[in-house]
């Protein structure tokens, strides 16, 4: 094939495709031109007619003080487009609540639906209006997250985004229910933990007051059957003695006084009830004709419960009267009196 005739054929080639490029580059240009005459730059002429700035562009601000929520219903739609442009220049964009360029923009189309300026400036403020629900529940105030991710809906319930923040608003929910469910358990294992501690503490002291009565009342014993013993002895050592030839006056005696009649303490009622048991030691007074004088109360566990009960019952005592030189005496003695649920 000739080479001539090939590069001929590509040079008609280019020329035929570069008409179609232009043709398609010029419908683009008209479309382009046609967007800013008749949407582009009316709205912007519209919105720099009222305040020479963006509907949707937030603009820093120094100030920090919410304002009070306004009168939307009673407010004209040009009036609301100037509070929501107003919202938009101080980052009041969902915040706060009745005085917020969201609701204002809203309300805006619920009373003229076909809004322009209303619906491109939710629709571009979409955007940082997710992000400032997010903070919130990254903050977790979780009822303000909820309101603005409801007023969010109320302008795209379609957008997906809802469905992330609706997700994530209910995992934090859940972390924090979560937390604080961790620390009610922890302050119930420390609130049994003090418990054990303080039953503990009071079994111990119990155990040692019982330990302490056990010893006194074995002590006790023990003197009394060393007395007996002694008693005993001397009673032997006297009957060997020989009989004087002639009768003489008895002999002189000296003892204690001796118990003949006992009183059983009555139980406190209450005491009984709750299975408490105890002992009370008492000092009183035996006179030389065996009755009892003068009862007090020189210790008792526990205190105050069985002080009464016990001074009742040594007062019924009766006793043989101490004896000296043969003759009754008074003496003073000291007894426990012991109160236990089983022998009742």
């Amino acid at each position: 094939m000739d080479t001539r005739y090939l590069r001929e054929s590509r040079r008609h080639a280019r020329g035929a495709i570069r008409p179609i490029t232009i043709a398609i580059l010029a419908v683009f240009a008209l479309f382009a031109v046609g967007a800013w005459l008749l949407i582009i730059k009316p709205h912007q002429e519209m919105v720099e007619a009222d305040s020479g700035g963006h509907p949707s562009t937030p603009v820093v601000t120094t100030s920090r003080t919410a304002p009070a929520p306004v009168n939307v219903e009673g407010m004209s739609t040009n009036q609301l487009l100037a509070e929501a442009r107003k919202a938009m220049n101080e980052q009041r964009v969902l915040a706060p609540a009745g005085n917020n360029a969201f609701e204002f923009y809203l309300t805006v189309l619920e009373k003229q639906p076909g809004n322009q300026v209303a619906a491109d400036a939710l629709r571009e403020t979409f955007p940082f209006a997710a992000s400032s629900a997010e903070q919130e529940i990254n903050q977790r105030d979780f009822d303000e997250a909820q309101r603005q991710i409801d007023l969010l809906a109320k302008a795209d319930p379609a957008n997906y985004t809802l469905t992330i923040l609706r997700s994530k608003l209910d995992a934090q929910r859940k972390v924090v229910d979560r937390e604080q469910q961790q620390q009610a358990d922890q302050q119930r294992q420390q609130q049994l933990a003090a418990q054990k501690a303080a039953s503990d503490k009071e079994a111990s002291a119990k155990l040692a007051e019982q330990q302490k009565s056990q010893a006194a009342e074995q002590q006790r014993a023990q003197a009394a059957r060393e007395l007996a013993a002694s008693q005993q002895q001397h009673a032997a050592a006297t009957a060997v003695q020989p009989k004087p030839a002639t009768p003489e006056a008895p002999a002189a005696q000296s003892r204690g006084a001796v118990l003949v009649r006992n009183s059983v303490p009555r139980y406190p009622a209450n005491a009984l009830r709750a299975g408490q048991e105890g002992w009370v030691d008492l000092t009183f007074t035996v006179t030389a004709d065996g009755s009892v004088t003068n009862v007090k109360v020189a210790d008792s566990q526990p205190r105050h419960v069985f002080d009464r009960a016990a001074i009742d019952a040594v007062n019924r005592w009766r006793f043989d009267p101490a004896l000296k030189d043969g003759q009754p005496v008074a003496a003073d003695l000291e007894r426990r009196v012991e109160f236990k649920v089983n022998q009742q």
